[in-house]
């Protein structure tokens, strides 16, 4: 299993900061790179990359963030205080039916160490969110000055970008490149503090851009590196050959390893400026919002929608009421595929442009619906602050096409909120490996539709998914008051 990891913020660090690797020079004096027209040339099989690490160094600090934290108890997850689920899942290890309730845990501290980057002369430092976030206190460490606090001006989690302000006079910064000219091939350099054993210096190319769908943060425009990136690079830079900011190093792909594989990624500077300026300017991320949920357009689900296997775009899943989205006169089922006159690769290309929009601003949108062309006008809405999700165990029992069904009860509503004008089959247990938990389903998902006819019952469902065949089937799944198609091939 591939898993996308941020890059693990460690539990000490080395005070001592280690020994910078770059050449013996003098610190800079505060103040923006002055990198001379001649900085590419100055890179040679002689001198190395020096000249330029020499300069990005002082801008590359460490971050050190305390926080005290209430681990969960299995009683706070769902699913699992619940009789019904007991019945498919058993009893947890240790879990009397007679047994009184587990203590509450005692408060923990928790440190985290990462990376960061100065980028104005006052001390604005860009780092990411999860070194930060909710943290009582932070404290810089910059090369050849005492460590000292830094007020956390705002974090983004949607980008795990997080802005810092440091006090005390002028700051050596790096100044920002243009990510938008990165291109596939280029070599770059990463800095950070690793491990916390002080400032380390890596170099590679740029493996690729505009890396999405990750599952790593739900605004992904990512930088592909292969710059070796390890645990503490969190918020370290990303520099191009003259010595400018090109991205913020944020996570590592792993095969169950949590050290470096070749395979890194970095929020590109321009993505991570936009955030720190609205940050500067009022206090969060102010982005646009449609009130959809949306899946790509994949050849399988085209096929599925009676849509030419090459169109490409985002599939609307769910239209909230209400929303941008519903007043424009969008459904379900209908594949956005261009915004502004402008054709959409993928639904993060969707999510992306919508995101950059100003609340309140008009876009056009190129619906395909039953076969037909549509043009409709959207004026965006506010995107919401987002609510913390409470997490899922995995479920462990089989049944049609890898899962356990339950009728929906009364009761069964009131225990997982479901509202009474959902209706549907409960999905009570699943198969590890099975066709449906590798289509993305799970224990708590209500399926509401089964070839786009829709199921009211278990019995019906079993009809709609045995008269199917050997085919995938198409469900419409509801998890958590939105709905979302899921394709199951078996």
């Amino acid at each position: 299993m591939i898993t996308a990891l941020p890059l693990g913020c460690l539990d000490r660090w080395d005070r001592s900061r280690g020994e910078q690797i770059a050449e013996a020079t003098p610190p800079p004096a505060p103040g923006p790179l002055d990198v001379p027209p001649s900085a590419r040339q100055a890179v040679s099989l002689q001198v190395g990359f020096a000249p330029i690490v020499s300069r990005v160094s002082a801008a590359v600090v460490n971050v050190s963030s305390v926080r005290f934290v209430r681990p969960p108890t299995p009683e706070r997850i769902p699913f699992f205080s619940d009789p019904l689920f007991r019945e498919f899942f058993g009893p947890r290890q240790g879990d009397g039916r007679d047994e009184q309730p587990l203590p509450g845990p005692r408060v923990q501290r928790e440190q985290s160490v990462g990376s960061g980057v100065i980028v104005s002369r006052e001390g604005h430092v860009i780092t990411n969110a999860h070194v930060v976030q909710d943290a009582s206190q932070v404290r810089v460490a910059l090369p050849g000055r005492p460590e000292m606090k830094a007020e956390v001006v705002g974090v983004d989690a949607r980008t795990d970008v997080a802005v810092l302000k440091l006090e005390g006079g002028e700051f050596a910064f790096t100044p920002f490149g243009d990510s938008d000219a990165v291109r596939v091939g280029d070599v770059a350099l990463a800095l950070g503090n690793p491990f916390g054993i002080g400032q380390t210096v890596t170099q590679g190319i740029i493996s690729a851009v505009g890396r999405g769908n990750m599952g790593i943060v739900d605004y992904e425009d990512f930088l592909q590196t292969d710059a070796a990136i390890n645990p503490g690079n969190s918020g370290g830079a990303l520099v191009n050959m003259a010595g400018e900011l090109i991205g913020i190093n944020t996570a590592i792909l792993a095969r169950g390893a949590q050290g470096n594989q070749g395979i890194g990624f970095a929020v590109p500077s321009k993505l991570a400026r936009a955030v720190m300026e609205q940050i500067l300017e009022h206090g969060r991320v102010i982005r646009g919002a449609l009130g959809v949920a949306i899946q790509d357009v994949t050849p399988a689900l085209a096929e599925a929608l009676g849509l030419p296997p090459d169109t490409r775009g985002a599939v609307v899943s769910d239209v909230s009421e209400g929303s941008a989205a519903a007043k424009a006169g969008l459904r379900r089922g209908d594949v956005i595929v261009a915004l502004r006159g402008e054709h959409l690769d993928d639904g993060r290309d969707l999510r992306m442009r919508v995101a950059e929009s100003k609340p309140g601003a008009e876009v056009g949108l190129r619906v395909l619906r039953d076969g037909r062309s549509l043009e409709l006008t959207a004026t965006l809405d506010e995107l919401p602050e987002p609510k913390p999700e409470e997490p899922v165990q995995a479920p462990a029992s089989t049944g049609a096409l890898g899962i356990e069904v339950a009728p929906l009860s009364d009761e069964l509503r009131r225990r997982f909120e479901i509202p009474a004008d959902v209706k549907g089959a409960l999905v009570v247990g699943m198969g590890p490996g099975s066709p449906a938990a590798r289509a993305g389903l799970g224990p708590g998902d209500v399926l509401l539709e089964a070839n786009r006819k829709p199921v009211t019952s278990p019995e019906q469902l079993k009809q709609e998914v045995d008269a199917t065949g050997a085919r995938p089937v198409l469900l419409l799944a509801w998890r958590d008051g939105r709905t979302r198609f899921v394709l199951v091939e078996r």
